[in-house]
């Protein structure tokens, strides 16, 4: 299920850059590739999402490195006498240099490898590294031989800066951070060991009062340093830990929040074991308020769950979590809603409408044979998906799941209550709310999405939503014609007809309406090779990506 499954006005998944859909499904296979995320493991430090966050680390790191570094070197023209001829100078410019050219790197090497990004690590780490204990050395043993007062400086701290920037930047695990932490607490400790062997002045300091103490409190505070970060880092990763935990679901791995509506979250999920990618809807206690809701809701459930058409969305799974969140899981549809379809035009091609709208006559009849009545069919409830290796296949979605009350203050705000169904589309008895809504009440709500379709509006456009409901019921739509006079006529006749107020007007059943918009005469059949020639023209790159990675899915 994609991002748009739920409410036009919700959030969406940021997409990723632009692909070209063509007759090849190699090059979408490796668009596929490219640009879909999917969670590899069932640790966080085996998942996609690890890798991402370790990069954008690995940035940071060394931005923040050559900032220093830079800061310093500048630092070299006015301290420093006869520079250019100071090598050290070279070195400290080298290991600048190095951090700008892994500070790029780390910005432009999106979906790299882990291996690769544990080689960036080493050199991001490695590169300072070495240069401290160049400078520690020379620092070393420019101070304890010099004539006019040799004395002992502290070294330690840009070694404590690496130990500390390793610690909060890396995600690791205690005993990796551990093995990479402890040589860097020793490399410090190694220069005054050399000095102290090779160095007559560094011996001679060490002899005098001022200095007796001088290695062993270095030792301490090596010891101490590399000890605190090494608890450190095990506490960062246990939050990191609880933090993934509390994106898990039973089996199933919460990725990406995808959009939310008045009733809760839809995320894009993964089911652990089989890596199969799902669309998972979370209906928050405190958001229904009544714990019926909360029944009906599970109910509904189990009853769409027995619905087995191609066209109607699939249900794999729902549940309870233990804080009273309910959710049900369902696929994953890359596409459009007929909303957003519209959206892009004044309205579609009768052709297309008419291949559409058969589509969800057919997932209805099914719905309605159960005894399950939708009343909430609207432009966002019905998708144009690829599946199968097809475009423009229509998927009915939430199936008596979304019964809101209207707010008068916007006529696209739904929530439960007692009179159910979108302003826009729903039918006379809904408005009402007289009567319980039957199969022919989803016939009017398919007539008003018809109409929407063909046109661009809705039957009825008002500002507040108790006009547009009352409207409904007295009111005598505008014909399609008036706004899309391409339209044939037998189609106008059939939307028309499902406008009836009276609902013995209209089509007695969705299986009559498919018969009659499968005998309006047209000029062009639309077909999926035209859905595909649409969805290269006009398609936004986000979706695109997403019907990549449905090939892919299909092809592993």
């Amino acid at each position: 299920m994609a991002d748009s499954q739920i409410d036009p006005n919700q959030e969406t998944i940021e997409a990723p850059s632009p692909i070209l859909l063509t007759g090849s499904t190699d090059r979408l296979r490796e668009a596929a590739r490219k640009l879909v995320n999917v969670v590899e493991g069932s640790t966080p430090h085996l998942s996609t999402e690890t890798r991402d966050v370790l990069r954008v680390r690995l940035f940071a790191a060394s931005v923040l490195f050559f900032i220093g570094f830079f800061a310093f070197e500048i630092r070299w023209f006015f301290v420093t006498e006869n520079l250019l001829s100071n090598w050290l100078f070279w070195v400290h410019g080298t290991v600048t240099l190095v951090m700008a050219l892994m500070a790029v790197l780390m910005w432009k090497a999106k979906g790299i490898s882990l291996a690769k990004l544990r080689l960036a690590e080493l050199i991001i780490f490695a590169d300072p590294a070495i240069y401290f204990l160049v400078l520690s050395q020379q620092t070393l043993h420019r101070s304890a031989n010099l004539n006019d007062g040799a004395h002992l400086p502290v070294i330690v701290a840009p070694w404590m800066m690496l130990i500390f920037t390793y610690a909060l930047f890396i995600p690791n695990t205690w005993q990796r951070a551990t093995a990479v932490l402890v040589p860097m607490g020793l490399a410090p400790l190694s220069v005054l060991v050399w000095q102290r062997i090779f160095c007559p002045g560094f011996r001679e300091c060490m002899n005098t009062e001022e200095y007796d103490s001088y290695l062993s409190e270095q030792v301490i505070v090596m010891t101490v340093t590399v000890l605190i970060a090494a608890v450190g880092v095990h506490l960062i990763n246990q939050l990191r830990r609880q933090v993934f935990a509390a994106k898990q679901l039973g089996q199933y791995r919460l990725k990406q929040k995808l959009g939310s509506g008045g009733m809760g979250e839809v995320y894009l999920a993964e089911h652990q074991m089989m890596k199969r990618p799902c669309a998972i809807k979370l209906i928050r206690p405190e958001k229904a308020g009544d714990s019926r809701i909360l029944a009906r809701f599970e109910r509904e459930v189990r009853m769409t769950a027995k619905l087995s058409h191609w066209n109607s969305i699939d249900i794999f799974d729902y549940g309870n979590t233990s804080d009273g969140t309910f959710y049900y899981v369902m696929e994953y549809l890359p596409g459009h809603n007929i909303g957003e379809l519209v959206e892009k035009g004044d309205g579609l091609p009768s052709a297309r409408v008419v291949y559409l709208m058969k589509q969800v006559c057919a997932a209805l009849s099914e719905a309605h044979g159960i005894g399950l009545v939708h009343r909430d069919i609207k432009p966002a409830n019905i998708f144009c998906a690829y599946r199968g290796g097809e475009f423009d296949v229509a998927k009915l979605l939430d199936f008596g799941l979304a019964k809101p009350t209207v707010q008068t203050e916007d006529s696209n705000l739904t929530q439960e209550g007692a009179i159910t169904g979108s302003p826009l589309f729903m039918s006379p008895e809904q408005a009402t709310g007289e009567s319980d809504a039957d199969a022919r009440s989803d016939i009017y709500s398919l007539g008003a999405v018809m109409f929407y379709m063909l046109t661009g509006r809705p039957p009825f456009v008002y500002e507040q939503a108790m006009r547009v409901i009352v409207a409904h019921v007295s009111d005598d739509p505008p014909l399609v014609r008036e706004f899309a006079p391409a339209v044939p006529m037998e189609l106008e006749e059939v939307v028309m007809r499902c406008l009836e107020k009276d609902p013995d007007d209209r089509f007695q059943s969705v299986a009559s309406l498919r018969a009659a918009l499968a005998e309006v005469p047209l000029v062009d059949d639309w077909t999926t090779d035209m859905a595909a020639d649409w969805w290269n023209c006009k398609a936004c790159p986000q979706r695109k990506a997403l019907a990549a990675a449905a090939v892919e899915a299909a092809a592993v």
